[in-house]
């Protein structure tokens, strides 16, 4: 298959100038995609109140749950796919974008069959306030019903992602974006509809760019390497193989640091509906800075991903210092923002002055977890680009149950620091996963994996 426009080869050229390039839309499309869950919580937080953003804060969190642990699979998805173009087998491509369409679309309507029937008990295990709790039964239920179109359109971009291409997730979740915040304020300023309203804004705006995505691809599906024909959506066993080596533990990373963020979310509630409204404001002001930086993390998935396949693994290093640089630049600048802001940025969800007197606590005690996201911007996109799944793994346990719950419960609850202390545990967290991760990175024993799992007769050794 001829190289075009949509797969592009990072093995070679300009390396700072091929990542920025790559990234930028992915920041831009990440932005967008927080922007119109912002716009939600805005628009809800401004027409219904502390009650109505805290039903939509605690609900979310399942919601995310679900979407990660199917982003893992993509994720791995997204590694075997940059890895096939980086060792020159593009022939293979065809069975393995077929293979992961059919496994993540038959995970998404598992989960949406989990996430309605569930959805009351889960919402009493995570300490839903009484105020909010009808609320946040509707918005997940909804959220949950449409949730197959969310894994649709991360699947696509995962696959974009690993061929090196950023331009068309973009432009697929500015349609998404746009289509929300119209609907958001038709449902739920116009017509009334309160969260039920923005929970439809949101899944009717991703079966739209899921729908557009699709379409645009099976017109192009020479240059996109899938034919889009019935026969090649059957599992291929190889395929299938890689992605449960590769997805299971991105899907199982994901899904410890949610069940943690839930722990901690079922804490905070304990404490009052404002403490509920002020971690999920805070939670989506801290996003807006992370999913942005997300976009260095994908660029250097793919860029190791494709050298490391090639053996050339001085760029392989060059792409995570690369990306240091880069996300150390956002975050200083994001923290600037963020602590000499903290009213107006928090006042744009609500003008509840009890609300918006715990806001300084959050961000005194969330901006301690800076250093560590800009170290995890390389590192996890580079353990995600080797394959290195087990240890994202068992980064990711060490990061959830046993950092994230355990430092919010010492901190909080038996340190007696309260709600200062659940924010500051859930933050800290993070150094579980930087710290290791830069010592992988900087002892090369990485250099020494294999990708025996990308053939079932032709393993693949990446060093001498």
């Amino acid at each position: 298959m001829k190289d075009t426009r949509i797969i592009n080869d990072f093995t070679a050229g300009n390396l700072p100038k091929q990542m920025l390039l790559f990234s930028v839309p992915f920041m831009i499309s990440n932005a967008l995609q927080v922007l119109y869950s912002v716009v939600d919580m805005i628009v809800v937080g401004n027409v219904i109140g502390s009650a109505g953003l805290a039903a939509v804060s605690t609900a979310s969190h399942a919601v995310t749950f679900m979407t990660m642990v199917a982003l893992g699979f993509a994720t791995g998805g997204q590694v075997y796919i940059s890895q096939l173009i980086g060792s020159g087998r593009k022939e293979q491509l065809n069975r393995a974008i077929g293979t992961l369409f059919t496994m993540i679309l038959l995970f998404g309507v598992l989960m949406t069959i989990l996430g309605t029937s569930l959805a009351r008990p889960l919402l009493r295990l995570l300490n839903t306030p009484a105020e909010s709790f009808d609320m946040a039964v509707s918005y997940l239920i909804i959220c949950s019903a449409g949730v197959i179109f969310t894994f649709g359109y991360n699947l696509i971009s995962a696959i974009l992602r690993g061929m090196g291409n950023s331009l068309l997730p973009c432009i697929f979740i500015v349609i998404a974006t746009v289509v929300n915040v119209v609907l958001d304020i038709v449902f739920v300023v116009v017509l009334g509809w309160g969260v039920q309203g923005a929970a439809y804004a949101t899944i009717i705006g991703q079966a739209v760019s899921f729908i557009v995505a699709l379409v645009y691809l099976a017109l192009h599906r020479q240059q996109f390497g899938f034919d889009f024909k019935l026969k090649s959506f059957i599992p291929d066993k190889t395929s299938a193989k890689s992605y449960f080596i590769l997805g299971v533990p991105l899907a199982l990373r994901s899904a410890a640091v949610n069940v943690s963020m839930m722990f901690v979310t079922a804490l905070v509630n304990n404490v009052s509906v404002h403490a509920s409204a002020v971690f999920g404001v805070g939670l989506k002001v801290d996003d807006v800075v992370s999913k942005i930086t997300m976009g260095m993390n994908y660029a250097v998935s793919t860029t190791v991903g494709q050298n490391f396949a090639a053996k050339k693994f001085d760029r392989t290093k060059k792409s995570v210092f690369i990306s240091w640089g880069f996300s150390l630049v956002l975050y200083v600048i994001f923290t600037l923002v963020y602590v000499f802001n903290i009213e107006g940025l928090f006042g744009l969800f609500t003008k509840d002055a009890d609300v918006l007197a715990l806001a300084p606590v959050f961000v005194r005690a969330i901006v301690w977890s800076f250093p560590a996201i800009v170290i995890m911007r390389g590192t996890n996109g580079f353990i995600q680009g080797i394959g290195n799944t087990k240890l994202s793994f068992a980064f990711a346990i060490l990061d959830g149950f046993v950092l994230r719950i355990g430092l919010s419960y010492l901190l909080g609850v038996t340190a007696g620091l309260g709600l200062y202390g659940l924010f500051l545990g859930y933050g800290l967290a993070t150094y579980g996963t930087s710290i290791p991760g830069m010592i992988y990175f900087f002892s090369n024993r990485w250099q020494n994996r294999s990708l025996k799992y990308m053939s079932d007769d032709e393993p693949q050794k990446v060093s001498d």
